[in-house]
């Protein structure tokens, strides 16, 4: 048996036999052709692209009604070259003038598209490269009347397994045999990302080695939650996993009736629950799942995964709809978080080494102005169609605060003076995610209308931890002493001053936290939407009173282990079925 760790991009457990598709190499020989056979040659090549631009454009309308429209935008960059005739002609043009086939004038043609995108700066223009040889697969596939389609091949379920799914390949996937998916390659927001999430296929990217690994048929489990894929399992590790599957479906049917109910404590406290989100059309899953609204939108993904600045109308088309799906609903914009991704450090002159301690969030927001001043401009529109509210994330100085403030005034008056509606009492509040704006909560209490606590990085900062290093990733920890008093103090800055504060990140779908978190004063929780119900069932477990008695107990603690120990032990009495739901205590 072999591990192969990933990153868990869709959750849910997955036991098959592996589909590993292989990408289908072409040898395209030169052959000449006649003065006389150029126009037939080129009815060739009209007929094998008109057919390729027809098929994805079928195949985009149908991911768009089956998984929305986020999901369709992955197919966008291969209809557009095939409708760019600047891309296209050089063909035609080996065509007539090099008198060679069209399937050779296609290959040349392709192949130097990708090396072109294969050499620019940008880590997601590079990326397109894998998209152009998908299209010319497609194409030639046409000319030569053979298909690469090895997805049509699969008779049954099976977890796919490939170095990485070009997007034509992502958008055709049938969910009915298909059990998971595992890549060398990919990210969260890579077109297999996208997809799966859409689908709800439990589904791990990054694995590196993972196709050299495995072959055709061999027995595999993929785990979406923790990002392991164990290759030809032994018994026992299969019939663990198989008890997980069978606990969580029991769960999934025992929560899914919790839709309905108020996430209130025993005694009648309300904890609103919020879902997070990343593309509107997540707003119905969050609804479905029994979420009182969105806590936080995070609006980088416009960015990451087109791969360029979408204009101001565009983000606004986006927050609208969110707003207008949401029918009433509030919901929370947090304004970009780039600078540490990829993205912006490939476009960057100079990459930083350290991106996390350098230009990233409000940072990077306040040295790129014009694009900034695009985005608030889109959310103030926008705010005009529904309850909406702004955060500002990674906020470490109150001068950065008062800045972003100032910004955001200028833009509501160049609305004002265009006659562009807005909504005048939106509320202004920022993410507390580092220990000196923990610190001077009591500070930026009186700046803002409301916090939010963005914990994954407050942990990450305040422990000196890098989640994604192996070597030092069992540092990192809700549970640390340390983390849990900066949420206590600035819970008590935020109560001193009378403004709302929330808690957003990996612990607030924890249901060994809950408890801990009611203790410490938080009545609203912004969370991955498919945690809802089990976090809900733990809120209408207690009552406030033992909620605060955990907490005191906790502080008292002086290490992580036993935090853990005394949080599980604490679930265990109100909600043992709770701890199926809840992760080893990280």
């Amino acid at each position: 048996m072999e591990s192969i760790q990933g990153i868990p991009v869709s959750s849910g457990i997955a036991i098959g036999r592996a589909f590993v598709l292989d990408a289908v190499e072409r040898y395209v020989p030169e052959r000449k052709i006649t003065l006389d056979a150029v126009e037939d040659e080129l009815k060739r090549l009209n007929s094998a692209l008109d057919g390729a631009l027809n098929e994805l454009e079928r195949l985009r309308a149908h991911t768009e009604q089956e998984l929305g429209p986020d999901a369709a935008r992955i197919l966008d960059f291969h209809i557009g070259v095939l409708k760019d005739e600047t891309l296209l002609a050089p063909i035609r043009d080996r065509i007539r003038n090099g008198l060679v086939n069209a399937e050779r004038a296609v290959a040349e043609r392709f192949e130097q598209l990708a090396q072109q995108f294969r050499a620019m700066s940008s880590t997601v223009l590079r990326q397109k490269a894998n998209d152009i040889i998908d299209l010319d697969r497609r194409v030639l596939g046409r000319l030569l009347g053979e298909t690469d389609d090895r997805l049509a091949e699969i008779d049954g379920a099976v977890i796919l397994v490939a170095h990485e799914l070009t997007p034509s390949q992502a958008a055709s996937i049938d969910r009915n045999k298909i059990l998971a998916i595992a890549t060398d390659a990919g990210g969260r927001t890579s077109h297999t990302s996208i997809v799966a999430r859409a689908l709800e296929i439990p589904c791990v990217v990054g694995c590196h080695a993972l196709t050299s690994t495995i072959q055709d048929g061999d027995q595999i489990a993929v785990d979406g939650e923790s990002g392991k894929v164990l290759v030809r399992p032994v018994e026992s590790s299969v019939e663990a996993y198989r008890g997980l599957q069978i606990k969580q479906s029991q769960r999934r049917d025992e929560l899914r009736g919790t839709a309905n109910l108020e996430p209130a404590t025993i005694d009648g406290t309300r904890v609103s629950l919020m879902g997070n989100i990343e593309f509107p059309e997540e707003v119905e899953t969050t609804i479905a799942y029994g979420g009182d609204g969105v806590g936080l939108y995070r609006t980088e993904f416009l960015w990451l995964t087109s791969g360029r600045t979408p204009t101001e109308d565009e983000q606004f088309e986006h927050y609208r709809k969110t707003l207008e799906l949401l029918d009433g609903r509030p919901l929370t914009i947090r304004t970009f978080d780039l600078g540490a991704d990829k993205y912006t450090q490939a476009q960057s002159e100079e990459p930083e080494r350290n991106p996390f301690l350098g230009c990233r969030s409000i940072r990077y927001c306040l040295q790129n102005l014009p694009m900034f001043k695009t985005q608030l401009r889109a959310i103030l529109r926008a705010s005009a169609f529904g309850r909406m509210k702004i955060m500002f994330p990674l906020v470490s100085t109150v001068m950065e605060l008062r800045q972003t403030k100032m910004l955001l005034k200028d833009v509501c008056e160049e609305l004002d003076e265009e006659g562009i509606p807005y909504d005048r009492n939106l509320e202004t509040g920022m993410m507390i995610e580092v220990p000196s704006a923990a610190l001077m909560a009591k500070t930026f209490a009186s700046e803002v209308s409301f916090f939010s606590i963005g914990t994954n990085d407050l942990i990450q900062y305040t422990l000196a931890v890098d989640r994604g290093n192996e070597r030092v990733a069992n540092l990192y920890t809700g549970a640390h002493p340390a983390v849990i008093q900066l949420i206590k103090s600035v819970v008590r800055a935020a109560r001193r001053r009378s403004i709302d504060v929330s808690l957003c990140g990996e612990i607030a779908a924890e249901p060994m936290y809950t408890m801990l978190l009611i203790g410490l004063g938080i009545r609203t929780l912004s969370l991955v939407p498919s945690q809802i119900p089990a976090i809900k069932q733990v809120i209408r477990s207690v009552d406030v009173e033992r909620c605060e008695r955990v907490a005191r107990k906790v502080s008292t603690f002086d290490s992580e282990r036993q935090v853990i120990n005394y949080l599980r032990a604490e679930l265990r009495k109100v909600s043992p079925e709770s701890l199926i739901d809840s992760a080893s205590g990280t």
